[in-house]
């Protein structure tokens, strides 16, 4: 699964409660993490490992965080590659999480058998910050956290995004996009 979204859409919180499902129900999950690499020093804070950290102790786990070190679409250079060996090393779950992301960062999708798409109920126009291109690649649109006060911005970003991908060409002919 791919597993992208602008920053502050939750999605290392949620990776982490979704593998821990995923783990509790006795399956074996691998989290590859891109971060944003420096343009100025090269560096790279791989911090999402740290946001994960009851995943992280899981023995049924594997947190691999990667820099970009350059590389645009929102994952590294080999990142194809890094899957394969997570399959081949067991692990029947392979998460992978985007660097935050914007339009046209979505090479993920062409990696995984789903490419879920995380936004946050209330970061603004969101049709208009997303736009075409990774909402067209999206097999699943979620909208995080929805609770709280957030719950009617949740539904009224829902809608939209609902309606606006009804005007998208279809990938499949056998799956229909869900928000």
């Amino acid at each position: 699964l791919g597993l992208s979204g602008p920053p502050g859409a939750g999605k290392s919180t949620f990776i982490e409660c979704f593998g821990k499902m995923l783990t509790e129900r006795k399956h074996k999950v691998s989290v590859l993490a891109v971060d944003p690499s420096s343009s100025t020093s090269g560096g790279s804070l791989l911090g999402d490992k740290t946001r994960m950290t009851e995943l992280s102790r899981d023995m049924n786990a594997y947190i691999r965080p990667s820099p970009t070190s350059g590389t645009l679409g929102g994952v590294t250079r080999t990142t194809n590659e890094a899957i394969l060996l997570c399959e081949g090393g067991g692990y029947d779950v392979v998460l992978v999480e985007t660097v935050g992301v914007g339009q046209s960062e979505f090479a993920v999708a062409d990696m995984v058998d789903m490419f879920i798409l995380l936004l946050p109920p209330a970061g603004g126009d969101e049709l208009q910050g997303i736009k075409r291109g990774i909402i067209e690649m999206a097999d699943l649109v979620a909208i995080n956290k929805a609770d709280g006060d957030l719950v009617v911005a949740a539904r009224r970003i829902q809608a939209e995004y609902i309606s606006a991908m009804k005007l998208l060409r279809k990938r499949s002919k056998v799956w229909r996009p869900k928000v």
